[in-house]
């Protein structure tokens, strides 16, 4: 079963974020554009260089109404100590969600239950709270933040532009498409 279309669950996490704990709820998502980037843990090879991906590219997300919620089955206490410990993750502005329950990884269905990490999952949610792109990935295979923006971008002008659609490798102000009974068979 997808969860194309579905609405994140409530819930409620502590966060570390800009140097201190915050709780972070579904109320938060209320709004804006979110992306939920589950990643296994802390204190690993390819996470380092995911996030420090995303915080290069985080004002580009700010800018499009997006926040990232970074989010591992580790501990908000784990989160600081990997900041104090890494020039990489100190440089991280958006919050790291701690989910050490593992509430979220299952609600987004990543959980790696006997190993009580989280698969590489990266969610697209709308202001509406609703799931409207994701992908799963093998924790050995990194992801990309600048695809990720396109992948974002391309859904908030699908959801302002009902009519119109974003064909492949699409970027802000490209041509899109309007499905109609004239291009089945053109393009």
């Amino acid at each position: 079963m997808s969860l194309i279309g579905t609405k994140v669950t409530d819930f409620k996490v502590q966060a570390y974020h800009n140097g201190d704990f915050k709780e972070v709820t579904q109320e938060d998502l209320n709004g804006k554009w979110s992306v939920f980037f589950f990643y296994p843990a802390d204190f690993t090879f390819v996470c380092p260089t995911e996030l420090g991906d995303l915080a290069d590219n985080y004002s580009k997300f700010q800018l499009s109404n997006c926040e990232i919620y970074s989010v591992s089955t580790d501990t908000h206490f784990v989160h600081k100590a990997w900041a104090d410990a890494s020039d990489t993750i100190a440089q991280i502005q958006y919050p790291m969600l701690a989910d050490p329950t593992g509430h979220l990884a299952r609600f987004f269905e990543v959980m790696i239950e006997e190993e009580g990490l989280a698969l590489r999952g990266t969610f697209v949610v709308n202001p509406d709270g609703i799931i409207k792109a994701y992908e799963i990935h093998d924790n050995g295979i990194g992801r990309n933040a600048e695809e990720l923006l396109r992948k974002v971008q391309a859904a908030q002008f699908v959801h302002e532009h009902g009519d119109q659609v974003c064909p492949a490798k699409w970027k802000p102000g490209a041509e899109t498409l309007a499905p109609s009974l004239d291009l089945i068979g053109k393009l």
